[in-house]
């Protein structure tokens, strides 16, 4: 029996549980209990030592914090190269601050350190903070007291205080406290071989929540830590592989694919350091929180179920003893572990007090054993100079280093008689060997790849006589050897990490950076503590008995899939194929919406949008379409027309699962911020009922965007259990709200627009009536169509300098980024700011001409400014965006500006801020005055309109808003946005006037021409600035496509109406032919004559006007003439498709001095365009309305022939008479030609209205089938003897049809049947013979 109560119950005590578990297993963190003893003060003199000992009465024994005896606190000697104070706590403490002082009454103090520790006073870890080696500040003078709270406490026994800086006036002086509080927990050793087995109280477990929280260390690379499987397939698996935590869970899935449930996560780096590191994993049903150290990855598993189905145990330290094969050679853990909890139970108590099964151990080790290696950590200065046994006719050298820098010197030795180096080259192990004996001998070998990983990699090295031996990490296929006759003398003196001095064969590598152990010179290994005591070799800027080696790609600064690349000090992001940029992948590189596409100039195309910016959605691609006054947004779906469903009941409906182009919450993201959505949804019935309606139980429903269940059709709305026509009442049954639930044994049809934009899109349709004979339904559901941005134009007008909207803190820590549109008459104002209590953000207009960009994470106040060349309080929008990361900060204006400033190599990283977030003003600053709008911070956009309807000084909205009135701006024409208003901006078309409507066209005599030079990128920066604004195809001079539209009246021909030339011999002609049609000319080299095109055999030199528009894509040609619907053409496969070098546009006549085709010269040019030329556009530029504005601002207008006008300032000039006028967009005078007689009619695609009489797969009807498929050959029949028929009349009546000269014949290229339809210039007038064709 379900109990919804119960299980609403049952979830609140889990998450309670989840909840106080985690207070139990964190009881010892500072915040839930307090931890602020001082630990160092009570301490004996012995628990102090140090590296050593300005005098005795310098001890470190008197380096305790406000103490006065002996000299006043420590100091070292001079002569110390690496000096350290170190305190040991006696027990592993928890510590959360430390504090320093200088020497008391002196001029010595420490003004900058380190702080290690260590459970055992070997192996020293740094601290580390915001991802680096933190160096803390200390003091300026002897007495003040210097606090750092710790911004995560570290647990250990052993403090070391390495100085790095002191007083220039005296030398380290030091005293120090630590506070803290007591630690104490169960470890458990595990040696490779134990397991602990926790048995569950019944056989199987069937678990919807987990809390798994432990510790551990090792220095081993591989093991597992903890697993639990299942016989369904159920699993959990924690595991170290190559140093990292790797986190395996399946809760299962189906049964037909249990592999589908399998979720893999990884987390850390560098986990072999043999130090403490915590581990936490919080599971509720599908969602799982994995915590490692301070970095928490948040994820949901794969598949669909939600409880963990183990079997008898959970095995900590390895797998368990079943008896069955373990695959992929799964090592034990071996290392300690201690605070094991799983559940609320102490596993390490209950391990401690055989509580359970630990038989597998040889010896239960309730304390850790430490590791025995010596870590040597080297950087870019450092060296660290060892004996090895001299003049020995034997190298047998050894170690281990880990790195990420991909080049180094590993090792360097002056041999007796040459030099030996062992270096990292590109990730590779080479050895070079140079010696001189009675000639010079050099050997290079090399081994390995990829060996800048940071995992541990062994060298060994054995050369003697003849021989060399190289092997990396103990694999036999790496050695490389070589047999080269050498002799070989050691000289007893070896530098690792680097080589400073002089000498006559130098390394090819300077230094090493990273860290080394496991030392072996000359078969005798490194005695590294006798170095540390001074007592044998030497070093510079080394760290002994540590590694301080940092993953900078762990956890991942690049966002959005983008791929991390280190070197030692410092990553960088490839955001290659991400659909991100910048530093850390942190911003889209596409817009937000169709809309902002339209606003860059973008016409309709398929378009790539990121709705949230550099929120977790990823770009996906849309169609948009841009309308005049709208711009619509289009996402498909799979399913195809007309999907037939047969079979189906209401106790087993077929439901057909609709899957989009964009996920689900790619698409909700945009019907969210879109105005109005709308899909449409046919259903066609053939005794299948739809919505049962008036009253019954429907038989079909679908599912929205929420899954939930909708019972209303298309042309109705939520709750409205009707159809279209039952809205309408227009029911072919006005006893039912749908004309399939009439149930008729015809076809009938309910289709309408789903305009509740809520529920769209449509995810599922279930149907439920097509299972008796002869029933079956056609289903179609539309794409998804939205129109509007209410995100991009969410604006809000600040009327006075006090007046702000806030808005709650803003979560921006490692990674900021905040974007919006802005236009004011102000000189100066703040636009947003947030503060901390030292931190804060801040973006302000500093005068008319600065942005600035203002922030600080704990290192000191920085701000960028870009400064703009001309004023921005001009009422107008302009666009800032800034971001700011770990890596840079980056200011940009209107994608013009930018300044960009990189974040320090050191120091604090995380942007905290507390207070709310204030737009238009802040605290004593001085106000914005204006608009603001589509701000987003982070890919979210703050709903500006909405607080602004709240707030005083603050209105909703701005005046002027193009969103309300740039519907009026036709043709293309950009609206300008005003405060009181709009302007339209026709620049970029073919048509002038207030609202981009007038037409502009001038009038052609006799040999005038219009040119158009395409300008180079060159000169196209010499171009005078009063041209700017008239677009070129400057990024354009190799063209896939075209797209040409003007319009024409002439009564003369031939002539040539537009002609584009290039600087190969490629070119396109649009020409009238000497009867009167227009034919298209393509040459783009390839064939051997130029593809031509008879667009019409209609007579279009009538005086009348005539429409052109023309496009190319590649090879398909697409034309359109006057109101008749466009015909495609195709360009032969053997032709180019590129049009190369495009140099000239000419209307109306062609002088050009290149390569032009004579027969087009000879036939078309003479005496040319005779007329009137209207809305030229090619690509974006109209030629003939530059001309005509330049006619205007240079008069006079007659220009002679020979003495064009000066093309050096202008890329347009004309030769001959050139008048303005609008005489060839009259309006047509001619009635369009009947259905009949349209030759464009075949190719308009008519949809006719869906009935029964449709063409039905699979045989359904065969009745209509047969009638049809007689008529077809009737009509076939009929349609061969016409074609006869005519031809038969045309051969033998051509010449009376034609009204050419005899001097005037076509090219025998041209057919004849084309010339015999030419036309008087009277379009009224047709003569018999005519109507004779017609019939």
């Amino acid at each position: 029996m379900h109990r919804p109560g119960l299980v609403s119950t049952f979830t609140l005590t889990s998450m309670l549980w989840i909840f106080n578990s985690f207070r139990s297993l964190h009881g010892a963190l500072p915040f839930a209990q307090k931890c602020e003893e001082a630990l160092s003060s009570p301490l004996p003199h012995t628990a102090f030592t140090a590296s050593s000992v300005f005098t005795s009465g310098y001890a470190p024994g008197y380096a305790k914090l406000n103490r006065r005896g002996g000299a006043g606190g420590w100091s070292p000697q001079d002569s110390d190269s690496y000096p350290w104070l170190q305190v040991d706590l006696g027990n592993r403490r928890q510590v959360v601050a430390v504090a320093t002082q200088g020497r008391y009454s002196s001029s010595d103090w420490t003004t900058r350190y380190r702080l290690l520790y260590s459970d055992t006073g070997r192996n020293w870890k740094p601290y580390h903070q915001d991802g680096n080696i933190w160096a803390f500040s200390g003091n300026s003078n002897t007495e003040s007291v210097v606090r750092h709270d710790l911004a995560k406490g570290i647990m250990g026994r052993f403090l070391r205080f390495v100085p790095l800086d002191w007083s220039g006036e005296g030398r380290i002086g030091l005293r120090i406290e630590v506070y803290g509080c007591s630690y104490w927990a169960d470890v458990i050793n595990f040696d490779g071989q134990g397991v602990i087995s926790y048995r569950f109280k019944v056989k199987k477990m069937k678990i919807i929540k987990d809390v798994i929280a432990l510790k551990f260390k090792t220095s081993e690379s591989e093991g597992v830590i903890l697993h639990g499987e299942g016989q369904q397939g159920d699993y959990i698996t924690l595991e170290l592989r190559r140093a990292k935590l790797l986190l395996q869970i399946n809760l299962g899935s189906n049964q037909y694919g249990s592999i589908l449930g399998h979720t893999s996560v990884t987390s850390g780096s560098l986990l072999d350091d043999h130090h403490w590191h915590s581990v936490m994993i919080e599971r509720y049903r599908r969602n799982v929180n994995f915590t490692l150290d301070t970095h928490t990855q948040h994820f949901r598993t794969n598949g669909e179920f939600d409880h963990l189905d183990l079997d008898y145990e959970l095995s900590f330290g390895g797998m368990p003893y079943s008896g069955k094969p373990v695959g992929g050679g799964m090592k034990n853990f071996r290392g300690c572990m201690e605070s094991i909890n799983y559940n609320g139970d102490n596993i390490t108590d209950l391990a401690r007090r055989k509580k359970l099964d630990t038989s597998s151990f040889r010896n239960l080790s309730l304390s850790c054993v430490e590791s025995h290696s010596f870590t040597v950590f080297f950087n870019a200065t450092s060296f660290l100079q060892l004996p090895g046994r001299a003049n020995q006719d034997v190298v047998s050298l050894g170690f281990q280093f880990r790195t990420w820098n991909a080049d180094g010197l590993l090792l360097f030795s002056n041999l007796d008689d040459g030099t030996l180096e062992i270096a990292l080259d590109d990730g590779k192990v080479g050895v070079h060997f140079n010696v001189t004996q009675m000639k010079n001998t050099r050997i290079d070998i090399s081994s390995g790849s990829v060996l800048n990983d940071g995992q541990w990699h062994t060298v060994r090295l054995v050369a003697k006589e003849n021989s060399v031996l190289l092997t990396i990490d103990g694999d036999e296929a790496s050695a490389i050897r070589t047999t080269t006759p050498i002799t070989i003398r050691t000289g007893g003196t070896y530098h690792l990490g680097g080589y400073f001095l002089p000498t006559l064969a130098p390394p090819t590598q300077k230094s090493f950076q990273g860290c080394m152990q496991a030392i072996l010179l000359d078969d005798q290994p490194a005695d590294m503590h006798a170095v540390e005591k001074g007592i044998v070799g030497a070093f510079e800027n080394v760290s002994l008995d540590m590694c301080a080696i940092i993953d900078r790609c762990m956890p991942n600064h690049c966002e959005h899939g983008g791929r991390c690349k280190q070197t030692w000090d410092r990553f960088s992001c490839t955001c290659d194929g991400t659909g991100y940029t910048g530093a850390t992948c942190h911003t889209s590189v596409f817009e937000q919406s169709c809309e902002a596409y339209k606003h860059l100039g973008r016409s309709s195309d398929t378009y790539w949008i990121d709705p949230d910016g550099s929120g977790p959605l990823g770009p996906f691609k849309v169609n948009c379409n841009m309308t005049e006054d709208k711009v619509w947004t289009t996402v498909v779906n799979n399913l195809p027309a007309q999907t037939s469903v047969t079979g189906s009941s209401r106790e087993r409906r077929t439901v057909l699962q609709l899957n989009y182009s964009a996920s689900m919450e790619q698409v909700t993201a945009i019907t969210t911020s879109a105005e109005h959505c709308e899909q449409h949804v046919s259903y066609g019935c053939l005794m299948s009922r739809l919505l049962n309606t008036p009253d019954g139980t429907p038989y079909t429903w679908w599912v929205g965007r929420s899954s939930e269940k909708h019972f209303y059709w298309g042309g109705s709305g939520p709750g409205i259990q009707k159809c279209s026509c039952g809205i309408d009442r227009n029911c072919t049954d006005p006893k039912y709200d749908c004309n399939c639930d009439a149930d008729h044994k015809q076809w009938r049809e309910d289709s309408g627009l789903l305009v509740y934009k809520d529920h769209l899109p449509v995810s599922q349709v279930a149907v439920g009536d097509t299972n008796r004979l002869g029933s079956e339904a056609k289903l179609t559901v539309g794409p998804l169509r939205c129109q509007g941005d209410r995100n991009y134009w969410n604006a809000a007008s600040f009327t006075t300098p006090s007046s702000y909207l806030h808005f709650s803190t803003f979560q921006g820590e490692t990674s900021a980024d905040i974007s919006f549109y802005f236009k004011t008459s102000a000189p100066y104002g703040v636009f947003l700011e947030n503060l901390g209590n030292t931190d804060f953000i801040r973006l302000e207009l500093k005068s008319p001409t600065v942005i600035s960009f203002s922030f600080d994470v704990g290192n000191g106040p920085v701000e960028l400014a870009v400064h703009s060349a001309t004023p921005l309080n001009d009422d107008q929008w302009h666009r800032v965006m800034a971001e700011r990361n770990v890596k840079e900060a980056v200011l940009q204006l209107d994608l013009n500006y930018r300044e960009a400033r990189p974040a320090p190599p050191q120091g604090h990283t995380r942007l905290e801020l507390f207070s709310q977030l204030y737009v238009g003003a802040a605290g004593g600053q001085r106000g914005f005055l204006g608009c603001i709008r589509s701000l987003r911070m982070n890919g979210v956009t703050l709903d500006l309109e909405e607080r602004a309807k709240v707030t005083p000084g603050v209105k909703p909205g701005c005046q002027g808003h193009c969103t309300s009135y740039g519907m009026y701006c036709r043709n293309g024409g950009k609206c300008v946005e005003k405060y009181n208003g709009y302007s339209c901006d026709c620049t970029a078309t073919a048509y002038d006037g207030p609202f981009c409507t007038k037409d502009v066209g001038g009038f052609f005599e006799a040999g005038t021409l219009v040119r158009y030079d395409f300008l180079s990128e060159s000169a196209a920066t010499n171009q005078d600035t009063r041209f700017v604004a008239q677009p070129s195809t400057t990024q354009e001079v190799n063209l896939t496509g075209e797209a040409v539209a003007f319009s024409f009246s002439t009564s003369n021909t031939p002539a040539i109406l537009l002609y584009v030339s290039s600087k190969t011999q490629d070119y396109l002609a649009l020409v009238l032919r000497q009867n009167g049609t227009l034919q298209v000319r393509y040459n783009l080299g390839g064939l051997k004559e130029p593809f031509t095109i008879d667009v019409d055999q209609r007579n279009l030199a009538n005086g009348q006007p005539h429409t052109i528009n023309m496009s190319r894509s590649n090879r398909t040609i697409t034309i359109q003439l006057d109101h008749y619907p466009p015909v495609s053409y195709s360009l032969p496969e053997a032709s180019d498709t590129q049009f190369n070098l495009v140099k000239t546009l000419f209307l109306g006549k062609v002088f050009e001095t290149g390569v032009i085709d004579p027969a087009l010269i000879e036939r078309y040019n003479t005496p040319g365009f005779i007329g009137c030329l209207s809305r030229v556009q090619f690509n974006g530029v109209t030629p003939l309305k530059t001309a005509l504005r330049n006619l205007v601002a240079d008069r006079p207008i007659d220009r002679h022939p020979d003495k064009p006008t000066d093309r050096q300032s202008v890329p347009v000039s004309y030769q001959g008479k050139l008048v303005e006028s609008n005489c060839g967009a009259s309006p047509l005078t001619i009635p369009p030609m009947s259905a009949a007689t349209d030759p464009w009619r075949l190719d308009s695609g008519a949809e006719f209205p869906f009935n029964e009489e449709r063409v039905i797969p699979d045989g359904v009807n065969r009745n209509s089938a047969i009638i049809g498929g007689i008529i077809a050959v009737v009509i076939f029949t009929i349609l061969c003897t016409l074609a006869f028929l005519i031809r038969y009349m045309f051969r033998h009546k051509g010449s009376y049809h034609t009204n050419e000269s005899k001097a005037a014949e076509p090219a025998s290229g041209e057919s004849a049947d084309t010339t015999i339809i030419g036309t008087d210039p009277n379009p009224e007038t047709i003569d018999e013979s005519k109507k004779e064709w017609f019939i």
